[in-house]
Parts: structure tokens; sequence; C-alpha cells
């Protein structure tokens, strides 16, 4: 691995003293392309071999999170490039290309336009020149990889491995086993807390329970065990010592019975009750015990001891990369440019929801027709502009309310009926889920009658919950034209 890594650094110092020589000549569009192509596909190496190491260094993973954001934002740019290069093609079709002709990105007009044409070959350039100059630094990175873990001791697929997984969280999940794993010199007059904030349905619970099943994770505490802000009201607060710790007790527990707790606080924080409760927690847990407490608001990064770990929405480079990776699986996108565009498309009016990709990319997967990819283009757009004329914000961002107010959705079959969503919630793999998709709803024939309870999401990956909607099907209200009298 050595031999071949080093010989990749070798090919991109040549290719890279090349690529400044002739920076200053005039390049070909499909020289850039290609060019581009070559330099992504040294970055992937990179990325690939270490995001299959157990990787410790935080310098380390900072820098390879800015080289996999430049490689998002190559591959967001260079599928651009694409797309625009096969107006002719598309416009041959009239079914496609009057669905085409709904987005901004692949509007006619744009595609005539002399100025784009240069912006793109301006951006492709400055892609390959970004991305050139990014894995000559990480030389030294490439050699030190090798002196890491290995965690598959298999060749896997791309989208395989991203289905199956955290995706764009390996700094995150390094800094949460980080103070999980080493003790502060001062932990024994404190209860270390480490706080995790970010937007809903971002994937802190996610995060955290990729994290606890780490199998050093599980063998440094006696218990781990998790509650919500609930648990910790005044009248339950009595019982967390006697009571809530034993219940989550087991019989492989270490000698030093260090325990983890994490709590979820799902609503506004109550700062009196924090205080009961890190109170109750530091009396009757060993020293080496620690909280990890989670929020969608800012106010709780002054209750930690640490520095607050922040995640936010993947950007729209990186949203696209996963999403066109698990729409297309082994097939190769470049062979399918026009169906390429549409999916480009609908995951920009999904707008970066991870919730609402993976019932789309399902759907796709099992109609691989153009045609139906024009139809939930057309759908999603029509869906999405009327949602943020009549509520003021996009669908999934109601959604990831978390139910605050009833969220109404589109029914692609019956466009006049809606959803209404008035309850979401999550059971785990041991309780019973209904049997109606809600993809099946949306995007299928599958009308159920009145309030019905559906599976919005199952994840692959822990905590291996099942997200369920609490939902009637409604007719739309709509406006009938009055008739002119005579």
């Amino acid at each position: 691995m050595e031999i071949l890594l080093s010989a990749l650094l070798g090919e991109g110092i040549t290719r890279s003293l090349n690529f400044f020589i002739s920076k200053s000549s005039k390049i070909q569009p499909q020289d850039l392309e290609d060019r581009l192509c070559r330099v992504l596909l040294r970055a992937q190496v990179i990325i690939d071999e270490a995001t299959a190491r157990q990787i410790t260094n935080h310098a380390m993973l900072q820098q390879l999170d800015m080289l996999r954001d430049a490689m998002h934002q190559g591959h967001y740019t260079l599928d651009t490039f694409r797309y625009q290069s096969h107006k002719e093609e598309d416009t041959k079709d009239h079914v496609v290309s009057h669905y085409l002709s709904l987005s901004k990105l692949n509007s006619l007009k744009g595609f005539c336009s002399s100025n784009r044409n240069s912006q793109i070959l301006e951006e492709l350039q400055e892609a390959s020149h970004r991305l050139s100059s990014m894995i000559l630094d990480a030389e030294e990175l490439a050699v030190f990889l090798t002196s890491y873990p290995r965690m598959y001791r298999q060749p896997y697929s791309m989208h395989l491995l991203l289905g199956n997984c955290m995706f764009a969280r390996q700094m995150e999940a390094e800094l949460v086993l980080s103070f999980l794993l080493h003790t502060h010199p001062n932990a024994a007059e404190q209860l270390e807390v480490l706080p995790i904030v970010g937007p809903g349905k971002v994937g802190k619970s996610t995060l955290v329970a990729h994290v606890c099943y780490d199998i050093r994770v599980r063998d440094h505490f006696s218990e781990i065990m998790f509650l919500s802000d609930n648990d910790f009201k005044s009248d339950k607060l009595t019982y967390l010592g006697e009571r809530c710790l034993k219940k989550y007790q087991n019989s492989t527990l270490n000698k030093d019975g260090r325990m983890l707790v994490v709590i979820e606080a799902t609503g506004d924080f109550n700062e009196e009750e924090w205080k009961r409760m890190y109170a109750t927690c530091k009396r009757y847990m060993k020293s080496g015990s620690k909280i990890i407490i989670t929020s969608r608001y800012d106010k709780i990064t002054k209750l930690g001891t640490t520095r607050a770990v922040i995640l936010k929405h993947l950007s729209d480079e990186a949203y696209w990369y996963f999403f066109k990776t698990l729409t297309f699986g082994s097939t190769d996108p470049v062979m399918h440019p026009r169906l390429t565009c549409l999916a480009m498309e609908i995951a920009r009016i999904l707008k970066r929801c991870l919730f609402g990709a993976t019932g789309t990319i399902k759907i796709l997967r099992d109609n691989f027709d153009i045609h139906y990819w024009c139809k939930v283009v057309s759908f999603l757009r029509v869906f999405s502009k009327w949602h943020v004329s009549k509520f003021g914000d996009h669908p999934c961002d109601a959604l990831n309310q978390n139910g605050t107010r009833p969220v109404h959705l589109w029914r692609m079959a019956r466009s006049s009926e809606e959803i209404v969503v008035y309850r979401q919630y999550e059971c785990s793999l041991q309780e019973e889920v209904p049997k109606i998709s809600m993809k099946s709803v949306v995007f299928g024939d599958v009308k159920p009658s009145g309030r019905f309870e559906g599976v919005a999401f199952s994840s692959q990956i822990p905590p291996y919950y099942n997200y369920i909607y609490s939902c009637e099907i409604r007719g739309l209200k709509t406006q009938g034209a009055k008739r002119k009298r005579s």
C-alpha cells in the first residue's frame, strides 16, 4: 500500500507541474474534463484508504475533511459541466425537455449562454487546480495512513459503504471517541460533560449511537444509559440513583464501574432541572463516568466541561455526492447523463434533507426510467413551490421541526389529495412497526383509509430506528372558478 500511495503521489506531482505549465495556454473543455477526472480519482484513493482506517490524529482528520470537501466540489462541478454538454440530446425528447425546462440548471437559456459556459470552464480549472494542490499537501498524510489499523479487510463498493455507514462524520465521531476514552486530569473533581449541538434531523442521535456501538467504548464503560429530558423532571429525579441506573446494568461490568449517560434534550432546556440532574449523577456515578447531552439549542454548550461538537447539514456538493452514489449504485452515472441530470435536480429540490433522500432514492432505483424520473421532478418542484407559498417554508424544513405543527404533503398519483402528518416518532427494531410505507403512499398507489401510521425511514446504521409518521389523507381544498353569467 505504501508503494501504491507513493506512486500515486508521484504521479500527482508530475501532473500538477504540467497543470501549472499549461495553465497560461488555452485549454480545451475535453482536456479540462479528463484532467479533473484523473485528479478526482487520485483524491478518491486517499479518501477511501482513510475511511477504512481508525484515524485518531485530529490534524489528519481536519486535512482529510478539507480534501473530501474539495473532492465533492470537484464532482459537483464536473457533473454540471457534463449535463450542459448533453443539451442537444435532451431537447430531442419533447417529454424530457418539457420537464427539464422546469429546472433552472437545465434551462435552454442557460445552455445557450456563453457566459455560463465560460464560468463552468473556469470552475473546472479551479477545481482541478485546488485538488492537485491538496494532493501535493497530502503526501505525508498518505504515508502516515498506513500506520493506523484497518477497519475493513475486504474491498467494498462505495454505494454499499455509504448505505451502511455514517456519511461525512468521521472527524466528529473521533472527537466524541476522544472525549469518552481519555480522562481529564481534573476528572475526579467534576463530572465531564460533552454537548452535541445541531439542527433537527442532522444526525446527533446517529452520531452518538454510532460511537456507543464501538467496541472500545463498550469495553471502557460498565453501563451506557440513554435518557430524555423528561426523565430528569423533578418527580423522577429521586429515582435516578436507586432505580434508573440499576435498570441498565448488565453482567459484563468492568471493575472500574464507569458509566456513560446520554441525554437527548428534545425541548427547551431548564437549567435548574439540569443542576439537580448533574448533582444526582455526580453523587451516584463513579470517577471516570461521563455525560453526553444532545440538543438543537445552542444554550447547552455552556453546560459542557469541554468544547461542544457542532453538527451542520451537509453542503450541496457533499449531499449531491451522497445522493448520486446511492441512487445509481453499481451503475455508472456517466452512461446515463440525462438521468443524472434529473437526479441532480431532484437532489437540489430536496434541499439536503437526508430523510427525504432515502425514500426518493429507493423510488428512483426501483423505477430506472427517464419518463418516471421526469414525473418525479415535476411533482417535487410543483409541490415544494406550493408548500413555500402556502406555509412559508420548505416541506423538508417543516418535517425537521419534529412535529411542532402538522405538515402537509402531496400524493403524486392523486393531485387532489394531501397527506397531513400530525406526529413523528421513532421505534426500535424490537418494536412492531406499521406495514404501510410512506414512499408507497406519496409516490405509489397505496391509499390507506382515514388516519394511519406509515414508516418514513428505516435506518440501516445505529441506532437502527424506524421513523414513523402518524398521518391522515384528506382532499385538497380548491377554489373553483366562478362562471360568468351572460
